[in-house]
């Protein structure tokens, strides 16, 4: 029996500017059946833009057929992008990874939290007249927070926000959004949890 992959998230998870092929939660799928895991292709529920708040309008409209076997979110860029308070994100967030256990069969060693990269080193940031040590800063702190509020469920974090800010240049057309060889060291960072977590 295959298992099932829901992807919560924005427009790295539905991978704006790469073919479908190119996301990293369809190359996670990928990987992991070559890992000999029965993964089948990820549901993805995502859009680019999305904040916090959007991303749980959305999933109250959608239909979900749980339990899925892994459920992987990422999800706060666009707050940060907004200037949303961080302990707004934090409500909002907690909110979201405790909707993800539940739709994971209420299994939280089940859901994957991927933390945000840092936009700020794109282009697109540069030519924004955006500080880019302020979002540095003010994306560490949403990934602080999303780690602590995993640790405190038994979720588990893969962090990309350093992959993100060592690889600058792997960007899709737009200069801001990776590219499909980006989610690909994303994927690389995230196999041996994911393999780990689904073998249990």
């Amino acid at each position: 029996m295959t298992m099932r992959y829901l992807a919560l998230g924005d427009s790295y998870s539905i991978g704006e500017g790469v073919p479908e092929a190119g996301r990293w939660p369809v190359q996670l799928a990928v990987r992991l059946r070559r890992e000999g895991l029965a993964v089948d292709d990820p549901t993805i529920v995502a859009t680019t833009g999305w904040t916090t708040d959007e991303l749980s309008a959305a999933m109250d409209a959608a239909t979900f057929a749980p339990p899925y076997d892994l459920v992987s979110l990422l999800i706060g860029v666009n707050n940060q992008y907004r200037g949303r308070d961080a302990d707004d994100y934090r409500n909002e967030f907690r909110r979201l990874l405790e909707r993800a256990i539940e739709l994971a069969g209420n299994r939280a060693g089940r859901v994957l939290v991927l933390s945000i990269p840092d936009w700020g080193v794109t282009p697109f940031a540069h030519g924004s007249g955006r500080d880019v040590l302020k979002i540095a800063h003010e994306l560490d702190v949403y990934n602080a927070i999303a780690r602590e509020e995993a640790a405190q469920r038994g979720a588990h974090v893969v962090d990309i926000t350093g992959v993100s800010r060592q690889h600058p240049a792997l960007l899709a057309d737009d200069g801001l959004h990776p590219s499909a060889a980006q989610y690909a060291l994303w994927t690389e960072a995230a196999v041996p949890t994911a393999v780990a977590m689904l073998s249990v």
